[in-house]
């Protein structure tokens, strides 16, 4: 699969990354971890402290696929508002949703104090604007909902945002205790502190072919040795779906550009992450070297040589973007990408077993709070694991319980 094409920051601030080996040998271990990105990692993390043998494998180098290009805005809420959701799911069972997203980012607070190297791990707020007037009753219903269930927030008019911006709307929500990391930086880290703990690492070692069997799974890697695993847990990303196609994911395209440093943020209250209501939106963050992250004005395509063509067009309309909401902020475009984005139809990411991949845990943490979502994922299907049951693990099954079907989602 053709993921992106550009430049990446990430991977620049931290020229000096750990490396890891081919894999050598055949290997018998308790949990074999297909994929070297984020959500590789946080299953190898989770992992690391369980007595388990654990193996992890990369076909191509750590952290260098869509961990590359994520933004890494770390929320609690995400695109589907909670109001919409519950269309579909009960209210519980979306405000339990919820309160694992947050949930997860105290994880990734508290693993930044655990992991050997710091992963720029900031807490920041999150505004959340009306695009346009028509947005605000339902944004209002929104911030109700979320402070029923004891999310901390606030609801802000005209007047409270430029009070404090130098740009307004009609409305926004106000949400405190999100937070932005370095996903390159998070990676490595919880990596290093996986492999301190005895996992191994193996880079440049490609899966092309398993057998599943009544009590194990066999992995032939390209290189020609075989892994027997008592579980696997694919966490490849994008690319586990040309494992599984799950009907209940889609794909767009999206892009990013990442600016040159910026001496002064006057203006930006608290350097909050900032987004909006609009579809396709665009969110903006600021990084720990004081450069800012615009990304958004997703296409429906999913061609990667249409993606590309609008590459360059994209990264001028998102540098405009910006300028409207900061305009005595100059800008500079320093990287910038285009790439696809996996969702869902309805809402929520996915822990997939299915009958066809017996012993096998797909993550498919998708969605716009995908680093979020991987948390979650990571930690129960690691419960699972450990004792054969969580509590919350069939919030996530491709099989989950709905109300209704959502709009769009394919039929049976």
């Amino acid at each position: 699969m053709n993921l992106q094409s550009g430049t990446y920051y990430w991977p620049e601030t931290m020229p000096d990354a750990p490396s890891y080996s081919e894999l050598g040998e055949d290997l018998n271990c308790d949990v074999l971890v297909i994929g070297g990105g984020s959500s590789g990692a946080q299953c190898a993390y989770y992992l690391a402290d369980k007595r388990l043998d654990v193996v992890v494998v990369e076909k191509n180098r750590i952290g260098h696929g869509s961990t590359a290009a994520n933004t890494a805005l770390i929320q609690y809420a995400g695109e589907r508002l909670f109001g919409d959701l519950i269309n579909a799911f009960d209210t519980d069972y979306i405000a339990r949703h919820l309160q694992l997203c947050r949930d997860a980012i105290n994880e990734i607070e508290e693993a930044q104090t655990m992991c050997p190297a710091p992963f720029d791990f900031k807490r920041r707020n999150s505004l959340y604007l009306a695009s346009a007037e028509k947005d605000t009753p339902r944004l209002k219903k929104e911030a109700d909902l979320l402070k029923k269930h004891g999310f901390p927030l606030d609801f802000w008019l005209k007047k409270d945002i430029s009070d404090k911006y130098p740009f307004s709307r009609d409305s926004a929500i106000y949400s405190y205790g999100d937070g932005e990391l370095n996903p390159f930086k998070f990676t490595h880290s919880l990596f290093q502190y996986a492999f301190r703990k005895g996992t191994a690492i193996f880079e440049k070692t490609e899966v092309n072919g398993m057998e599943h069997k009544a009590d194990k799974v066999t992995v032939r890697t390209k290189n020609g040795y075989f892994i027997h695993a008592k579980k696997v847990i694919i966490s490849s990303g994008y690319e586990g779906t040309d494992i599984k196609k799950e009907k209940n994911t889609a794909f767009v395209s999206t892009y990013t550009v990442t600016t040159k440093p910026i001496a002064d943020f006057s203006g930006w209250h608290e350097r909050s992450l900032i987004w909006e209501t609009a579809r396709p939106y665009t969110f903006i963050r600021t990084t720990a070297d004081n450069r800012v992250i615009i990304g958004g004005l997703d296409e429906t395509t999913n061609y990667p040589e249409v993606r590309d063509s609008k590459l360059i067009n994209k990264r001028d309309l998102l540098i405009e973007e910006f300028n409207r909401y900061f305009p005595s902020i100059h800008v500079e475009p320093d990287y910038y990408s285009a790439a696809f984005y996996g969702g869902t139809h309805d809402g929520l990411p996915i822990i997939g077993e299915y009958p066809e991949f017996p012993h096998t845990f797909f993550l498919f943490g998708f969605g716009d709070n995908g680093t979020v979502y991987s948390m979650i994922l990571a930690k129960l299907i690691t419960e699972k694991i450990i004792s054969g049951k969580s509590a919350d693990a069939q919030l996530y099954a491709q099989d989950r319980p709905m109300r209704k079907k959502p709009a769009g989602a394919p039929s049976s």
